[in-house]
């Protein structure tokens, strides 16, 4: 048989409140009547030590028995702690404490009221809604306005001689390390477009790119590349990239022209070199020449060559 479980009945905490203060008073009071019951018995016990029995009655104070001294001392101390104990809280106990608080407060309504009043007269409520909107109208634009995404960077990237040449039987002419290094530098990441022809130049895919390779062949397969037809499509396949690359040959740069929106090029100079492929011209007039870094040839470099940065204006 399972017992029944006693439970505990709930207190409100009003109630709670004032059951703590009604014990803390009976507290105070029965203390008061042991102190008065300690103060009886103590002062008769001196009175016949000191009268009776003739104990210390060489001891005056202006001519009193020190029994009455003491007796009036205490008398004295009784009185301050029945005050606290009974008179105190009868007159001053919690019920005027509530009473001034509500005075209190009252009054601090009423001064509000004349302040909000006094602002009422200097600032209208009409004037201020009017701001308020006008405001918000303000700053609506700003708070409304969609989040733009960063406009796409369309960049070719290609190395050419001071006659446009770019190459020859789908190879460099050259040898410029340091270009090659760029061309990593600013490729990796990214979507690189290409010719077919340049796509199989290279001994193997270059990492951490994603190939992209345009052929008019449909039945052309590219392992690890991405095949299209068109450079649109191509453009398409890499629009979340916020800057694909165009790297050649020579007539996907010359269909690039039109789409490209920078061009990185390194061009070399001090050398006329048997070339079969050419990058197209740049027309001053379409693209604006941003930045330019010359390097002089050194042990590992045979021709000077320039970095050279177009915008398209």
């Amino acid at each position: 048989m399972f017992s029944k479980r006693k439970e505990t009945p709930q207190i409100d905490p009003q109630q709670r409140e004032l059951y703590e203060h009604a014990r803390k008073r009976v507290i105070q009071k029965k203390r008061l009547f042991q102190h008065f019951i300690v103060f009886v018995v103590g002062s008769i016990f001196m009175v016949v030590l000191n009268v009776v029995f003739g104990f210390g009655k060489e001891i005056t104070f202006f001519g009193v028995y020190w029994s009455l001294v003491a007796i009036i001392c205490w008398t004295f101390l009784f009185t301050i702690h029945f005050c606290n104990v009974w008179l105190f809280n009868t007159f001053m106990g919690q019920e005027w404490t509530d009473r001034q608080m509500e005075k209190l407060i009252a009054k601090q309504k009423e001064e509000i009221t004349l302040i909000q009043k006094d602002v009422d007269l200097m600032y209208p409520k009409e004037d201020l809604v009017k701001k308020k909107e006008e405001f918000i109208k303000g700053k609506q634009p700003s708070l409304m306005t969609e989040k733009k995404e960063p406009k796409q960077m369309i960049t070719m990237i290609a190395a050419a001689g001071e006659q446009n040449e770019l190459g020859k039987d789908n190879d460099l002419v050259w040898h410029l390390p340091d270009d090659f290094k760029r061309f990593k530098q600013l490729t990796t990441g990214h979507h690189i477009i290409m010719g077919r022809k340049t796509f199989e130049s290279f001994p193997k895919l270059l990492p951490n790119r994603i190939h992209v390779v345009i052929s008019r062949n449909k039945e052309y397969k590219a392992e690890g590349a991405l095949v299209v037809q068109d450079i649109e499509a191509a453009l398409e396949i890499a629009k979340s990239d916020p800057q694909p690359f165009i790297i050649g040959g020579g007539e996907i740069y010359t269909i690039g022209m039109e789409y490209a929106d920078a061009i990185e090029l390194t061009r070399v100079h001090e050398g006329t070199f048997d070339a079969d492929t050419f990058f197209p011209e740049i027309d001053t007039g379409v693209w604006e020449l941003v930045k330019e870094e010359f390097h002089d040839k050194d042990d590992k470099h045979n021709y000077p060559f320039t970095y050279l940065t177009y915008k398209r204006k």
